[in-house]
């Protein structure tokens, strides 16, 4: 049995103020990581890296917007500057909108797709330059969902960006793989957070339906019978981030509780 040391690793976890990201973020630092905390506001991320100061282990807090490619290669400078090297790149930050095709705007698109796409896109890069330099390969880990995997009906610009992350994690696997760097998604269900309290609610107004009663029935669909939490999404995350997954690669894989099985 190996055991996994991850001392002077590093890993850095985006939108990780709260909810999936904050779990990952955790959990990583439960493994021996020294995580870099990213998020759009300052407050959530002095929180959790004082969680995880708290916990005793290291924890670095960097702000910046994952859409904006600018400060993307600056906050994995920033991340590199305090901790010395980059290991880990955890790029869980995203948005949801809820709305019909034919309400759809080319604002709300664009605003979507920069965050959930271009920000995949943009921390690949600047995380991928780091790891190529250090010469030691390294893990890209991107957030995908179960609708990379089906497209739900009202979820359609969401669903076309985690159909894009699922296409880039091919295309990054395939063009990284010689520097020993690995790219794999994690596909989460119907998580017990904020984002399905946003979703439900929208899709009550959308649909004419009660509040809850979406949700009501994705749960019925979950086979394991309970909503997943954030720490069922980190797990999986701890694998990913971790040497056994080493010989994996360019992989977007399902974890729901058994909603979609291939």
């Amino acid at each position: 049995m190996t055991i996994v040391d991850n001392k002077g690793k590093v890993a850095l976890v985006t939108g990780a103020g709260m909810g999936i990201g904050r779990a990952i973020a955790l959990r990583l630092a439960a493994d021996g990581f020294r995580v870099v905390v990213n998020d759009i506001d300052q407050a959530s991320i002095d929180a959790v890296a004082g969680e995880i100061q708290a916990a005793g282990a290291a924890a670095v807090g960097v702000m910046a917007d994952v859409s904006d490619r600018e400060q993307v290669h600056a906050m994995v400078g920033t991340a590199v500057s305090h901790c010395g090297r980059l290991d880990v790149m955890v790029s869980n930050a995203g948005i949801v909108q809820v709305a019909p095709v034919m309400e759809i705007t080319e604002s709300d698109f664009d605003k979507l797709f920069s965050i959930n796409l271009k920000g995949v896109i943009w921390c690949a890069q600047a995380a991928a330059r780091q790891m190529i330099e250090q010469g030691q390969g390294g893990k890209i880990i991107n957030a995908g969902s179960l609708a990379s995997h089906m497209g739900p009906a009202i979820l359609g610009t969401y669903s076309a960006s985690k159909f894009g992350v699922r296409g880039i994690t091919q295309t990054m696997a395939r063009e990284f793989a010689p520097h020993g760097i690995t790219v794999n998604a994690y596909c989460p269900g119907i998580v017990d957070t904020g984002m399905w309290d946003t979703i439900d609610s929208r899709a009550s107004e959308v649909m004419g339906i009660a509040r809850g009663a979406m949700l009501e029935q994705v749960q019925g669909q979950i086979s394991l019978g309970r909503m997943q939490t954030p720490q069922d999404v980190a797990n999986y995350v701890s694998f990913l981030a971790s040497t056994d997954s080493d010989y994996m690669t360019g992989q977007s894989v399902i974890i729901d509780g058994g909603i979609h099985m291939n």
